[in-house]
């Protein structure tokens, strides 16, 4: 079966997030645009994603769970877990990376992890939108180690992406997949960048608002609702 899929949205726990991105918002809102399938992605942290994996299988829908990683180089990348145990070592080790420095909630917003009530359950201190103290070739190793998903983000991008940081596609490097922002026009893209020719390609809302939810959804041919079945249906996308 064909299902929509948004991979990669923020929650009120991204300092960027909007205060309406709640668990129950983010799931009510994903329904209404006809989504199967979306990835809760919020900068360096992945404490808010289990909240919204609960709630999203209670109402039919499958919730991945994960963090957008900035690494050492500022390149954005999207890392999903394929099971709670493999989501605490994530967790782990961005906690154990981050680049410590104190959020000012009055500059650069707050960063709360919310209940399915929106009571407010923990407020986190440390930035969470500054970089880990890790490669992006060290985050692959890890996320590969630990049987992850690994998509660079919004590679059509000036800033944070890996090609507007490192100019290029590492050819060490082996995504799962490229993913591309909602407004990249993919011909004009690879035409471009023709070496990237056969590459599973994805796009992603990067939701921080509610109505931005499944803006750029991709179709991902699954058999049944499970982690190994996205893994699939993504390695069927190269272009």
């Amino acid at each position: 079966m064909e299902v929509k899929a948004d991979l990669h949205i923020h929650t009120t726990l991204s300092p960027c997030g909007d205060i309406e991105m709640s668990p129950r918002n983010i799931v009510k809102k994903a329904l209404e645009r006809g989504l199967g399938i979306i990835a809760i992605t919020d900068h360096n942290s992945t404490l808010q994603a289990p909240i919204i994996e609960k709630l999203g299988k209670r109402e039919g829908l499958m919730v991945l769970c994960g963090a957008e990683i900035t690494t050492k180089e500022e390149v954005h990348v999207i890392v999903l877990a394929p099971a709670p145990k493999e989501l605490e070592l994530l967790q782990s080790y961005l906690s154990s990376n981050l680049i410590k420095v104190p959020n000012n909630p009055n500059v650069f917003g707050y960063q709360l992890v919310v209940d399915e009530d929106e009571n407010v359950i923990h407020q986190e201190d440390s930035l969470l939108i500054g970089a880990i103290d890790k490669s992006i070739e060290e985050v692959e190793q890890f996320a590969k180690r630990i049987n992850a998903l690994f998509i660079p983000a919004h590679i059509d991008k000036q800033q944070n992406s890996l090609i507007g940081q490192l100019g290029f596609l590492p050819p060490s490097l082996k995504p799962d997949a490229l993913e591309l922002s909602p407004r990249c026009v993919f011909e004009s893209f690879i035409s471009n960048n023709a070496y990237l020719r056969g590459n599973s390609f994805i796009t992603s809302s990067d939701a921080h608002y509610c109505n931005q939810i499944g803006s750029a959804p991709c179709n991902l041919d699954i058999k049944e609702p499970t982690f190994e079945e996205v893994r699939r249906a993504i390695a069927l996308l190269k272009k």
